[in-house]
Protein backbone atom coordinates (compact mmCIF):
# COMPACT_ATOMS: atom_id res chain seq x y z
CA UNK A 1 0.00 0.00 0.00
CA UNK A 2 1.10 3.47 -0.68
CA UNK A 3 0.88 6.09 1.95
CA UNK A 4 -0.97 9.07 0.66
CA UNK A 5 0.40 12.31 1.98
CA UNK A 6 -2.33 14.77 2.66
CA UNK A 7 -1.49 18.37 1.91
CA UNK A 8 -1.11 20.38 5.06
CA UNK A 9 -3.99 22.73 5.67
CA UNK A 10 -3.33 26.33 6.63
CA UNK A 11 -3.51 27.01 10.31
CA UNK A 12 -5.88 29.77 11.39
CA UNK A 13 -5.39 31.31 14.79
CA UNK A 14 -7.31 33.83 16.77
CA UNK A 15 -6.12 37.41 16.56
CA UNK A 16 -4.25 38.81 19.51
CA UNK A 17 -5.41 42.42 19.91
CA UNK A 18 -2.10 43.61 21.36
CA UNK A 19 0.23 41.74 19.01
CA UNK A 20 -1.59 41.46 15.68
CA UNK A 21 -3.80 44.53 15.40
CA UNK A 22 -1.07 47.22 15.58
CA UNK A 23 0.68 45.67 12.58
CA UNK A 24 -2.51 45.09 10.56
CA UNK A 25 -2.91 47.49 7.65
CA UNK A 26 -6.56 48.29 7.00
CA UNK A 27 -7.32 49.19 3.36
CA UNK A 28 -8.78 52.58 2.49
CA UNK A 29 -12.25 51.09 1.99
CA UNK A 30 -12.10 49.71 5.53
CA UNK A 31 -11.21 53.14 6.92
CA UNK A 32 -14.09 54.72 5.01
CA UNK A 33 -16.47 52.09 6.36
CA UNK A 34 -15.37 52.60 9.97
CA UNK A 35 -15.40 56.40 9.64
CA UNK A 36 -18.86 56.26 8.04
CA UNK A 37 -20.17 54.58 11.17
CA UNK A 38 -18.23 56.93 13.46
CA UNK A 39 -19.50 60.03 11.64
CA UNK A 40 -23.08 58.81 11.96
CA UNK A 41 -22.57 58.23 15.68
CA UNK A 42 -21.03 61.70 16.13
CA UNK A 43 -23.97 63.33 14.37
CA UNK A 44 -26.44 61.36 16.47
CA UNK A 45 -24.73 62.14 19.78
CA UNK A 46 -24.35 65.83 18.96
CA UNK A 47 -27.91 66.22 17.68
CA UNK A 48 -28.94 68.40 20.68
CA UNK A 49 -26.04 70.74 19.88
CA UNK A 50 -27.11 70.87 16.22
CA UNK A 51 -30.68 71.72 17.21
CA UNK A 52 -29.43 74.40 19.62
CA UNK A 53 -27.21 75.93 16.91
CA UNK A 54 -30.06 76.03 14.42
CA UNK A 55 -32.58 77.38 16.92
CA UNK A 56 -30.37 80.18 18.26
CA UNK A 57 -29.09 81.19 14.86
CA UNK A 58 -32.52 81.73 13.27
CA UNK A 59 -34.87 82.69 16.13
CA UNK A 60 -34.09 86.39 16.47
CA UNK A 61 -31.31 88.94 16.27
CA UNK A 62 -30.73 88.66 20.01
CA UNK A 63 -30.39 84.88 19.91
CA UNK A 64 -28.08 85.17 16.89
CA UNK A 65 -25.87 87.53 18.91
CA UNK A 66 -25.82 84.93 21.71
CA UNK A 67 -24.94 82.29 19.10
CA UNK A 68 -21.97 84.25 17.75
CA UNK A 69 -20.84 85.13 21.28
CA UNK A 70 -20.70 81.42 22.15
CA UNK A 71 -18.27 80.83 19.30
CA UNK A 72 -16.22 83.97 19.81
CA UNK A 73 -16.03 84.31 23.62
CA UNK A 74 -17.36 81.04 24.97
CA UNK A 75 -20.31 79.67 26.88
CA UNK A 76 -20.88 77.53 30.00
CA UNK A 77 -17.27 78.05 31.05
CA UNK A 78 -15.98 76.51 27.83
CA UNK A 79 -13.88 78.77 25.57
CA UNK A 80 -15.14 79.60 22.09
CA UNK A 81 -12.30 77.70 20.43
CA UNK A 82 -13.57 74.42 21.88
CA UNK A 83 -17.09 75.17 20.63
CA UNK A 84 -15.58 75.80 17.20
CA UNK A 85 -13.75 72.47 17.38
CA UNK A 86 -17.03 70.72 18.18
CA UNK A 87 -18.61 72.48 15.20
CA UNK A 88 -15.63 71.44 13.05
CA UNK A 89 -16.13 67.81 14.15
CA UNK A 90 -19.77 68.11 13.08
CA UNK A 91 -18.73 69.60 9.73
CA UNK A 92 -16.37 66.69 9.12
CA UNK A 93 -18.95 64.13 10.27
CA UNK A 94 -21.61 65.52 7.95
CA UNK A 95 -19.31 65.82 4.93
CA UNK A 96 -17.76 62.39 5.37
CA UNK A 97 -21.11 60.70 6.02
CA UNK A 98 -22.68 62.41 3.01
CA UNK A 99 -19.83 61.62 0.59
CA UNK A 100 -19.46 58.03 1.83
CA UNK A 101 -23.23 57.63 1.50
CA UNK A 102 -23.06 58.80 -2.11
CA UNK A 103 -20.25 56.31 -2.67
CA UNK A 104 -22.40 53.48 -1.28
CA UNK A 105 -25.40 54.55 -3.37
CA UNK A 106 -23.25 54.61 -6.50
CA UNK A 107 -21.99 51.12 -5.72
CA UNK A 108 -25.59 49.92 -5.19
CA UNK A 109 -26.84 51.39 -8.47
CA UNK A 110 -23.93 50.71 -10.80
CA UNK A 111 -22.87 47.12 -11.29
CA UNK A 112 -19.61 48.30 -12.86
CA UNK A 113 -18.72 50.03 -9.59
CA UNK A 114 -18.49 46.75 -7.70
CA UNK A 115 -14.84 45.92 -8.14
CA UNK A 116 -11.78 45.92 -5.95
CA UNK A 117 -10.17 48.73 -7.92
CA UNK A 118 -13.25 50.96 -7.79
CA UNK A 119 -13.59 50.33 -4.07
CA UNK A 120 -10.01 51.42 -3.45
CA UNK A 121 -10.20 54.47 -5.73
CA UNK A 122 -13.57 55.65 -4.47
CA UNK A 123 -12.46 55.22 -0.85
CA UNK A 124 -9.39 57.38 -1.40
CA UNK A 125 -11.49 60.00 -3.21
CA UNK A 126 -14.03 59.95 -0.36
CA UNK A 127 -11.32 60.52 2.24
CA UNK A 128 -9.60 63.24 0.21
CA UNK A 129 -12.77 65.17 -0.65
CA UNK A 130 -14.22 65.03 2.86
CA UNK A 131 -10.95 66.12 4.47
CA UNK A 132 -10.35 68.80 1.84
CA UNK A 133 -13.81 70.31 2.24
CA UNK A 134 -13.47 70.11 6.03
CA UNK A 135 -10.18 72.00 5.81
CA UNK A 136 -11.72 74.73 3.65
CA UNK A 137 -14.77 75.12 5.90
CA UNK A 138 -12.60 74.90 9.01
CA UNK A 139 -10.46 77.78 7.77
CA UNK A 140 -13.66 79.78 7.23
CA UNK A 141 -14.94 78.83 10.69
CA UNK A 142 -11.73 79.97 12.38
CA UNK A 143 -11.63 83.22 10.39
CA UNK A 144 -8.74 82.61 8.01
CA UNK A 145 -10.70 84.24 5.19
Amino acid sequence: MTDLVKPQRPEFRNLNAFKDLPSYRLPAAGWVSILHRASGAIMFVLLPFIIWMFDTSVSSEISFARFTKAFNVGMLGIPGVLWKLVALALIWAYLHHFIAGLRHLWMDVSHAAVSKEFGKTSAVVTLAVSLGLTLVLGLKLFGAY
